[in-house]
């Protein structure tokens, strides 16, 4: 079972600004979908999420919790690279939702954890703040179901600001704790 987009033309700004679209991977046997904000350049460069220095530490993490990138899958809220690394936009972040929706129905996870503010207010009506939601199980409906939502802080805050590493850490541990219950 696997969930791609082959072509898409919604976002006249993302196509121009692409060379591929960015499909999700890992088989997602854990019961976990990790979403991200959009690809970037190493990503859209090698045509899979999180494989550049966010990458690196999402997989280190992910291992030292005894966990390989098969065993989850890993995609992003958009699947083209905004131009000059900028956020999506709402309505990029919408015309993509389907597709993200569609993905995360394909692979009907236990958990969905969002990696940062962008997925997090894309999934999860209501949020206005990472800090008051890491690591909360939050509910909502995302296609057929119902879902356990869990906000992480993106990987690559830990590049930024160190302290953010035990919440992080933390929070993978519980979304993985709850994966396995």
């Amino acid at each position: 079972m696997e969930y791609t987009v082959d072509a898409c033309d919604r976002c006249d700004s993302l196509v121009e600004s692409r060379s591929r679209i960015v499909n999700g991977v890992g088989d997602g046997s854990l019961g976990v979908v990790f979403v991200g904000e959009a690809p970037g350049a190493d990503e859209d460069e090698q045509g899979e999420p999180f494989v550049g220095r966010s990458g690196g530490i999402l997989t280190e993490k992910l291992n030292d919790l005894g966990v390989s990138r098969d065993e989850v899958r890993i995609t992003n809220s958009v699947r083209c690279r905004p131009p000059d690394n900028r956020d999506p936009h709402v309505g990029e972040l919408e015309s993509c939702r389907p597709y993200l929706v569609a993905e995360i129905d394909t692979y009907d996870p236990d958990v969905v954890c969002t990696l940062g503010r962008v997925p997090t207010t894309n999934l999860v009506d209501g949020v206005t703040a990472m800090r008051d939601v890491v690591g909360d199980e939050l509910r909502t409906r995302l296609g057929a179901k119902e879902r356990t939502v869990v906000p992480c802080y993106h990987p690559a805050a830990m590049l930024y600001d160190r302290s953010k590493e035990g919440v992080i850490d933390e929070t993978l541990g519980r979304v993985v704790e709850l994966a396995r219950s």
